[in-house]
C-alpha cells in the first residue's frame, strides 16, 4: 500500500537565509577539486590575492580575561553563540555543544560574560561541568602551536585567535576531551556530558574503521558543525599543513592528518568528516553563528555557505563512502530524478527506514520513518535542489534530487 506526503516548504523568513556578500565566491566558480580548495583558502585567507571583491581575515585578539567591552573572542561570543533564534530555548545564554540539549531544557546554563566563561566574573574552575565555559580549540593547540616562536609565531597567533574554530565550550568537559581526536566511541564510554557526548575507545569499525585509540564523540546534532569547522581549517591554512605535520609527535594528531596540503585527513579521519557532514546538514545555528564570524574577523566558513563544496573537493573519498554503503544505495531507488514535483522511494525488501529531505540551507524539511513498505510517494515539491537521506539500521545513503 502507498502512502502519500506532501512536503511543506518552509517560509524564507524562517530559513535565515546567510548573509554571503555579493560576488563572495565568484572566484570560485567552476572549480573543483584541489583547485577548489585552493581558491577558498584564497578567499578567506588575510593574505592580499588580488580578488575582487577581496575580504582579508582579521586578527581580533585573543582575550586577556579583564572585564572590558572589546576582549577578544570573550566579547565575540556574545553574538556568534547566543541561544536567540536558532530553534533551542531562545534564552539569550551561551551554547555549548557539549552541554546544549537542542530538543529540551538544558542542565546547565551559562551567561554571557566579556571577561571570561563564569556566569559571574572572573573563573578558574572547572572541576564540575557547569562550572564555567571556556574557550575550546576544536582543532587543539597542541596541534598547530609545537614552534610558537620565530617565523611560526604569527601563523599560531592567527590560529589560536580564529574564532572559526575557537567554540565557548563546558571547561570541565573541554578538559575530558584534551586532546583526543574526534571519532565514534565503541560499546562503552568512560565518560559522559550532560548531553550525551562521549569519550572513549573507538569503534574501529563501519565509517570509523582504522583506530582504535581514544576519541571524544559529541551529539548527533553537532557531529556536522564538527565536521565543517575541520575542512574550514584545512582550508584556511592549507599552506601550512605539511609543515603542522612534521611538528606533530602524538599518536592523537598524527591519526587526524596525513601530511599533506590538499586532502590534509588521514582516510579514517576524512570518513568521520565526510560522514558526519553529510548525516547532520547545516543548521540555522551554524548559518547565523557564520554571519557573526564574519562580521567580527571578516572571513566565513565556505562549507557552511556550500555544503556542495565538500564533496566536490574530497570527490574521491565522498565515493569511496557511496561505495561503503552500497548494499543499502543498491537495495532503494529515487525516481524520477529530475522530477516535475513528485517523487517515489521505493525500498526493494521490507524493513525499518528513515527518510529524511534537507533543503540546500541544511534545513530539514521533511522526515518520515516507514515500517514493512514497499514505496512512498512525496507531491507536490517546490522547484529546486534537495538532499534525501535514508537510514536502515546502522546504514545511511544521502541523494541528492533535482525538482524541476
Amino acid at each position: 500500500m502507498k502512502k502519500n506526503y506532501f512536503l511543506i516548504v518552509l517560509l524564507s523568513s524562517f530559513l535565515g537565509i546567510a548573509q554571503i556578500p555579493t560576488g563572495y565566491y565568484d572566484s570560485a566558480n567552476g572549480l573543483s577539486g584541489w583547485a577548489l580548495k585552493t581558491q577558498l583558502k584564497k578567499i578567506i585567507n588575510s593574505n592580499n590575492d588580488g580578488l575582487s571583491p577581496e575580504y582579508f581575515h582579521v586578527d581580533k585578539g585573543y582575550g586577556t580575561g579583564t572585564n572590558t567591552t572589546n576582549n577578544g573572542l570573550w566579547s565575540a561570543y556574545g553574538t556568534t553563540d547566543r541561544d536567540m533564534g536558532i530553534g533551542y530555548e531562545d534564552d539569550n545564554t551561551i551554547v555549548d555543544i557539549y552541554t546544549e540539549n537542542p530538543n529540551g531544557p538544558d542542565t546547565y546554563n551559562f551567561n554571557f560574560n566579556t571577561a571570561s566563561g563564569g556566569n559571574n566574573g572572573q573563573c578558574g574552575s572547572y572541576v564540575n561541568e557547569g562550572d564555567c565555559y571556556n574557550r575550546e580549540h576544536l582543532i587543539p593547540q597542541s596541534y598547530f602551536g609545537h614552534n610558537n616562536s620565530g617565523p611560526q609565531l604569527s601563523k599560531y597567533l592567527i590560529m589560536k585567535t580564529d574564532i572559526q574554530h575557537v567554540y565557548p565550550t563546558d571547561g570541565k568537559v573541554n578538559g575530558m576531551r584534551a586532546d583526543f581526536p574526534f571519532g565514534k566511541v565503541g560499546n562503552t564510554a568512560s565518560y559522559t556530558s550532560s548531553n550525551g557526548s562521549k569519550l572513549g575507545n573507538a569503534s574501529n569499525s563501519g565509517y570509523a574503521i582504522g583506530y582504535s585509540g581514544t576519541v571524544f564523540e559529541p551529539i548527533d546534532k553537532f557531529k556536522g558543525d564538527i565536521a565543517r569547522v575541520f575542512l574550514y581549517f584545512a582550508t584556511r591554512y592549507e599552506d601550512d599543513m605539511d609543515e603542522l605535520y612534521s611538528l606533530y609527535t602524538t599518536v592523537d594528531a598524527r591519526v587526524m592528518f596525513d601530511g599533506s596540503t590538499n586532502k590534509v585527513f588521514s582516510p579514517t579521519f576524512i570518513n568521520i568528516l565526510l560522514t558526519w557532514h553529510l548525516q547532520d546538514p547545516v543548521s540555522l545555528k551554524e548559518i547565523k553563528r557564520n554571519d557573526a564570524a564574519f562580521n567580527y574577523q571578516s572571513n566565513r566558513n565556505p562549507f557552511i555557505d556550500h555544503p556542495e563544496y565538500v564533496c566536490q573537493i574530497w570527490s574521491t573519498e565522498c565515493t569511496k563512502l557511496s561505495n561503503d554503503n552500497f548494499a543499502l544505495k543498491e537495495k532503494t531507488s529515487i525516481y524520477p530524478n529530475p522530477s516535475n514535483g513528485n517523487f517515489t522511494i521505493d525500498f526493494k525488501e521490507y524493513g525499518d527506514y528513515s527518510i529524511e529531505i534537507f533543503n540546500t540551507l541544511g534545513q530539514k524539511v521533511f522526515s518520515a520513518k516507514e515500517n514493512n513498505k514497499n514505496n512512498i510517494e512525496i507531491n507536490n515539491v517546490q522547484k529546486g535542489i534537495y538532499f534525501v537521506r535514508i537510514s536502515k539500521n546502522t546504514q545511511s545513503i544521502v541523494e541528492k534530487i533535482v525538482i524541476n
